[in-house]
């Protein structure tokens, strides 16, 4: 027993002289820069560049009417070819005018009457057998008929509905025997001479746009061009749009129908001397663009304008000049200054 604190004591300085070793805390994460060792250029030159503007439009008849009746009345005749060419002042509907011929036959017989009794008074009054007075009377009795004669013969031609030029009419809405007023559409009469083409153009072109310029267009289901001349424009951009209505004459409307849907392409002239680059080049920010250049072997930020946008290639207006390369890759990892290795420059 009297060795017990004995052994107690190397027991507790034993304890003293063992070490903990630490535990490994988690790893920490490892900073670094990305370096951007090559990048791929292009070295920007002048090209011919051809402005071409795709817009939709509508093609049109050169005339279109949609015939309405001038008086109201029963129809007694009527020769409306539908699909079917027709002449001018052709009739094409007659309306009920019984009432107003008699009316005509009426008048046609007093006026003669009248007649022999003005060519009386003048025999008298020669001789001084009427006074000057009745002989006037007369006279102004037979132009009153007269004038009521010839508002019969209106009134009567009114009951004619004829074709106002030369057309094709289209499907009819009546038959005979229909009551008709003049707010009832009876058909409509298309000019087969010519097509018109109407189509919109966005703001910015619209001073591009003159008249007797040819543009070409194509239509749903065939892939033949067909060509239109500009014949006028609206004048005016419209406000909710912002775009120019322009009217064009078809030169070869054959095998084309009115309404249809047109792909209308403008050659707005051809630039000599635009500079393009690849789009991908360019790095749009919120108020400008930029494009990435070397200078002395450096990546240096130039602002640039931008023009027309084709499938591959975007038009540089301003910010660039003939010579400079521009860089096509890298240019999220490269900043200010940084240097540039080219590893292929087109």
């Amino acid at each position: 027993m009297k060795h017990f604190p004995f052994l107690f004591s190397l027991l507790l300085l034993a304890s003293c002289h063992k070490t903990e070793k630490p535990a490994a805390g988690p790893a920490g994460p490892v900073s670094g820069n990305l370096n951007v060792t090559s990048v791929e250029g292009y070295k920007v030159k002048t090209s011919i560049l051809t402005e071409n503007v795709t817009t939709s439009g509508t093609l049109l008849p050169s005339e279109e009417t949609e015939l309405h009746p001038e008086a109201s009345g029963r129809v007694v005749g009527l020769h409306l070819p539908e699909g079917r060419s027709v002449r001018k002042g052709e009739l094409l509907l007659k309306i009920f005018d019984e009432d107003l011929t008699s009316q005509l036959h009426k008048l046609e017989t007093q006026i003669k009457q009248a007649e022999i009794t003005e060519q009386r008074l003048a025999d008298l009054i020669k001789v001084k057998g009427v006074s000057q007075q009745e002989y006037d009377l007369a006279i102004l009795q037979t132009q009153t008929l007269r004038s009521e004669l010839q508002l019969v013969k209106i009134n009567i031609s009114k009951t004619e509905l004829r074709a106002p030029y030369d057309g094709i009419v289209g499907l009819r809405n009546i038959s005979l025997g229909a009551y008709v007023t003049p707010s009832t559409a009876v058909t409509t009469l298309r000019s087969a001479a010519a097509l018109k083409l109407d189509f919109s153009v966005p703001e910015k072109y619209s001073h591009l746009i003159k008249t007797s310029q040819t543009v070409s267009f194509k239509v749903e289901g065939s892939e033949t061009p067909h060509t239109a001349v500009v014949q006028a424009t609206e004048q005016s951009i419209e406000a909710n749009s912002r775009n120019l209505r322009v009217r064009a004459l078809v030169r070869d409307s054959k095998g084309l129908l009115p309404g249809a849907f047109a792909e209308v392409t403008l050659a707005l002239g051809n630039n000599q001397q635009a500079m393009l680059i690849p789009n991908q080049a360019v790095i749009p920010q919120a108020r400008d663009k930029k494009v990435i250049i070397s200078k002395n072997g450096k990546a240096k930020f130039v602002t640039v304008k931008t023009g027309i946008r084709q499938t591959s290639m975007i038009e540089i207006t301003e910010g660039l000049e003939a010579g400079d390369t521009v860089c096509t890759t890298g240019i999220l990892f490269l900043r200010p200054d940084a240097p540039v290795n080219f590893s292929k420059v087109e």
